[in-house]
């Protein structure tokens, strides 16, 4: 299935969010995924993670998950300055910022012709939260969470009563859960908080453990587990397909 890329940019309460779109050329309708990046934005992993997606019969959604502290279009490198740059947009972006982020995305899909008004949820290490954290929006019918960092923390700011997993009752959709248990910025007392929460909540959700190490899917580094990937993105393929494709 060829791939068209393009980009739209969206008005949010915090400011223009640019936002990447990456669909099927062939007319029809697609289900939507919102595929939320690292904490270096759209780089070339994220985009062809994106594409791959969306060359699955979907129009997939990147935003710029820190548009209101760059300038459009950044783009962080993997480097120490890349890393210590996107952990301070972390940390200064409040939680309700991505609330308002969703919103604006899922409207402006639903506007589309090649929407199909079907609404899913990727992501990766903060984007995993992200996506979590989008799965909280009524549309969002399955989410797929690699690695989802700050889960079981309080790194990003929130009030009382806003941090995702105290809303964790508010989500409808199902879950896949996928961790590397070599990954020190999720250690197993972390996973084991989030696992039982969700099971707590009697939320839908699969969860697998993998050997594999803080983020095994990017394609870039000496990180990348292609094996593990590829079970990956099997694992979000299949839920979207058995989630997103099906009659209500």
């Amino acid at each position: 299935m060829l791939i068209k890329s393009e980009f739209v940019d969206l008005s949010t309460p915090t400011g223009v969010m640019r936002t990447y779109v990456h669909r099927p050329q062939a007319e029809g309708q697609y289900p939507v995924i919102l595929l939320y990046s690292e904490i270096f934005q759209q780089t070339g992993p994220i985009e062809r993670a994106a594409r791959l997606i969306a060359g699955h019969g979907y129009a997939v959604l990147v935003p710029e998950v820190f548009h209101e502290l760059n300038p459009i279009g950044t783009v962080l490198a993997y480097d120490d300055a890349g890393r210590d740059k996107g952990n301070a947009d972390k940390a200064a972006k409040d939680v309700s910022g991505y609330d308002s982020d969703n919103r604006a995305m899922l409207d402006w899909a639903k506007q589309q012709p090649w929407s199909a008004k079907r609404f899913g949820a990727m992501g990766f290490c903060i984007g995993g939260h992200l996506a979590f954290r989008a799965a909280l929006q009524p549309e969002i019918e399955a989410t797929a969470c690699f690695y989802a960092t700050d889960l079981h923390s309080q790194v990003i700011p929130n009030q009382p009563g806003q941090h995702s997993m105290d809303r964790i009752g508010e989500i409808k959709g199902e879950m896949l859960m996928v961790w590397g248990k070599q990954d020190p910025h999720i250690p197993p007392a972390g996973r084991a908080k989030v696992y039982q929460d969700m099971a707590t909540a009697n939320l839908e959700f699969t969860w697998h453990e993998f050997n594999g190490v803080h983020a095994f899917m990017r394609d870039e580094g000496d990180r990348y587990d292609a094996a593990l990937a590829l079970q990956g993105y099997q694992l979000a393929l299949e839920l979207f397909g058995r989630k997103l494709r099906t009659i209500r």
